[in-house]
């Protein structure tokens, strides 16, 4: 199988996520160690593939249907390269900044032509939003938090919530403070399948969805803002903010830069369905596989899954999350496969990227 499913139903030539909206923290930790192994990863804006790097692979193969997604990871190729730590974070928008017009060359220093014409005419959104908010689901969240959050919560009331606190204050704090009937109404509309598949994700992403994503988003920010803490979560500050607190994604941490620039060169980009890597006969250690099974009908979803076990290496891990559309191993594959869920369990508790109710860690058997 060559092409995916989705390739006829969406549009891919404009950037969808110009930031990774899942938590590589719980990603890298899913797949165990990988020291010396080939991993697979959907490239999305490139930052979990890069997060990756970090586990010590042989080589990081990354894949994508959207050429505009492979230009974002081209992007932070050259960043890592070019730009020291902290002009990295101006660039990407989690630090406020007067000098992203001159970072933004600089970074682009070395790449391909392509690459180079593609971000410089995106100059003046990323001047002034940063590249990590270009994306179209970025824009959504832009409209959320700029026109209509200020219509139900004042400013003092949003920077609140990134205020540490006992797990039970902060349950007060959202039930009696936050969780207003405005909030709600706000929640219902801006959430719904019709607007999210307009303006923030795309409409055939819904196809195969079960329940409204409204009450799917409602549950997981208490996930977000109750169970776990707000002030370490820079997801949720992005989103209420624009910009990152003290906390930040993995991959844009002090603490991985130089690993992560030592190790470029092990990034091998693919560009093209997940279907047409397994056609290579290459062997896997470990898969990112993202959400996408979300966007296939189950009887495609059990053929996709046979070919990725068809590409696995004895004991290789298969990591993805669920949004709403539930999807795990396949029955007819369930002898092949054994899911650990002890692993699932502590890590669906840290993750901090929120909008998913699942998040799957599967180990291929032999």
């Amino acid at each position: 199988m060559q092409t995916s499913e989705i390739e006829a139903k969406a549009a891919f030539d404009h950037i969808r996520y110009a930031q990774l909206w899942e938590d590589a923290d719980v990603l890298t930790q899913g797949l165990g160690d990988c020291a010396g192994g080939t991993l697979v990863s959907i490239c999305s804006a490139g930052d979990n593939a890069l997060a990756m790097l970090t586990l010590d692979p042989k080589k990081v193969v990354v894949v994508d249907l959207s050429l505009a997604q492979i230009a974002c990871l081209n992007l932070r190729i050259g960043a890592f390269r070019n730009l020291s730590h902290p002009e990295f974070l101006e660039l990407m928008g989690a630090r406020p900044s007067s000098q992203r017009a001159s970072l933004l060359p600089k970074a682009l220093t070395g790449l391909d032509d392509e690459t180079r014409a593609f971000w410089e005419a995106l100059t003046p959104e990323v001047e002034q939003h940063g590249a990590g908010g270009v994306g179209k689901f970025e824009r959504y969240f832009r409209i959320f938090r700029t026109r209509l959050l200020p219509l139900v919560h004042s400013q003092k009331t949003i920077d609140a919530i990134f205020v540490s606190r006992p797990k039970a204050d902060r349950q007060v704090f959202l039930d009696k403070r936050f969780n207003t009937w405005r909030w709600r109404l706000l929640l219902n509309a801006f959430f719904s399948r019709f607007v999210m598949g307009r303006m923030g994700r795309d409409k055939a992403f819904f196809d195969h969805v079960e329940g409204s994503p409204a009450q799917h988003v409602a549950r997981r920010i208490r996930h977000a803002a109750a169970d776990c803490d707000p002030a370490e979560n820079p997801y949720l500050h992005w989103i209420m903010k624009g910009t990152h607190g003290v906390a930040l994604p993995m991959t844009w941490r002090e603490e991985h830069f130089d690993t992560i620039k030592a190790r470029l060169d092990r990034i091998d980009i693919r560009p093209g369905s997940l279907e047409a890597f397994i056609s290579t006969g290459e062997k896997a250690d470990g898969f990112n596989l993202s959400d996408i099974f979300e966007y296939m009908s189950p009887e495609v979803f059990t053929q996709v899954y046979g070919s990725i076990l068809s590409a696995s290496a004895p004991k290789a891990r298969l990591v993805y999350w669920n949004m709403m559309a539930p999807r795990r191993v396949p029955p007819v594959y369930s002898s092949r496969v054994k899911t650990l869920g002890d692993v699932e369990d502590r890590l669906k508790a840290e993750d901090k990227a929120f909008f998913y109710s699942d998040f799957v860690v599967e180990e291929v058997i032999g």
